[in-house]
């Protein structure tokens, strides 16, 4: 694969990238850059994490070494619903969630954020780091990925952590979600004025919630989401009641979910219909199957039987696992259940 194609892959999806000069001086000039992608611990894994996990594998395939980062102690900062105690049965679950949810290339590397952010280099930079960050600056990072209507300290230190994090994996990129543009805007920032180098930063869109525009997808909200570990009756149920309302191609999940994960790792996939309503169809780019629906040559209910049909496959060994620890689960409450 030549730099051109290893860029693309990087590129595919993408909602950001900063800066796309940077990622192609990086991918031309290591033969194996390295990237990470952190799972705060705080609630299920759901469809909207498998996008950015899906991203992962492009980047495996573009040549580089993919970390993930099982941040526990960025969630019992940000959570309250999260203690102190849950960390090591919620970090397991994390765990085996991404391991199965997945038909990985080579495994990434998983990290537990404790294992290296207790360090006393760690702990130093963080004392560091927040003598040149101000307050305004630290709450403006935050305000999108933690929970800031009556903002605690913790959610003031967890940028921090997050941008030093880069450094101490070794790492020269980060993969995040749009909602995340603010804090790694400011690890390029500040990471140099404590000596480190700034990383390119890609970020990938959000999935829209399956219950519709203007509500966000969210682990804990019921109906907006859907489990890895969802039984076939709770997928069938949950895609079914899916925001897919006909033509409408804007903010509807299962159109972003076959764009941003499906075709990128299945290449092309075939949505099958009686001859009656026009046979089949092999879908084999985002542009066509946006156009196919716009166009109402594509049901909202074919779409959906082929979601449902995919997900089962997809997660049965996510599911048959924790069908088979159901202690592990009811360890962790109802809404990992």
């Amino acid at each position: 694969m030549d730099i051109e194609e290893k860029v693309a892959l990087a590129k595919r999806n993408a909602a950001e990238i900063v800066s796309n000069e940077e990622l192609l001086q990086l991918i031309s000039t290591k033969s194996k850059p390295a990237v990470y992608l952190g799972r705060a611990i705080t609630g299920p894994l759901h469809l909207g994490h498998l996008v950015s996990l899906g991203k992962l594998l492009d980047l495996q395939k573009a040549g580089f070494e993919t970390i993930v980062l099982l941040a526990d102690i960025h969630a019992a900062l940000d959570d309250l619903k999260c203690s102190w105690e849950d960390l090591g049965i919620r970090t397991e679950y994390t765990r085996k969630a991404i391991e199965l949810s997945l038909d990985w290339r080579e495994k990434p590397k998983m990290v537990k954020g404790s294992d290296f952010q207790l360090g006393r280099d760690y702990q130093m930079d963080i004392f560091k780091f927040s003598t040149i960050l101000t307050v305004k600056k630290a709450l403006h990072a935050a305000s999108e990925v933690t929970r800031m209507k009556n903002p605690k300290v913790s959610e003031l230190i967890y940028p921090i952590m997050q941008a030093l994090d880069e450094q101490y994996l070794g790492v020269d990129m980060q993969l995040g979600g749009l909602d995340q543009r603010h804090i790694l805007v400011m690890a390029r920032e500040y990471l140099p004025e404590l000596g480190y180098k700034k990383r390119v930063e890609l970020m990938m869109p959000l999935m829209p919630s399956l219950l519709g525009p203007g509500v966000k997808m969210s682990s804990s909200m019921e109906g907006s989401h859907l489990k890895v570990n969802a039984s076939e009756k709770e997928i069938k149920d949950t895609i079914n009641g899916a925001y897919c309302p006909a033509g409408v191609v804007e903010d509807n999940p299962l159109i972003a979910f076959a764009s941003w994960f499906v075709l990128p790792n299945d290449g092309k996939f075939v949505i099958e219909r009686d001859n009656k309503f026009g046979g089949d169809v092999e879908i084999t780019s985002e542009a066509q199957l946006k156009e196919l629906f716009m166009a109402k040559k594509l049901h909202p209910l074919d779409l959906k039987n082929f979601i449902i049909g995919y997900l089962t496959k997809k997660l049965a060994r996510s599911r048959a696992y924790f069908e088979s620890n159901q202690d592990l689960l009811k360890q962790l409450g109802p809404r990992f259940q």
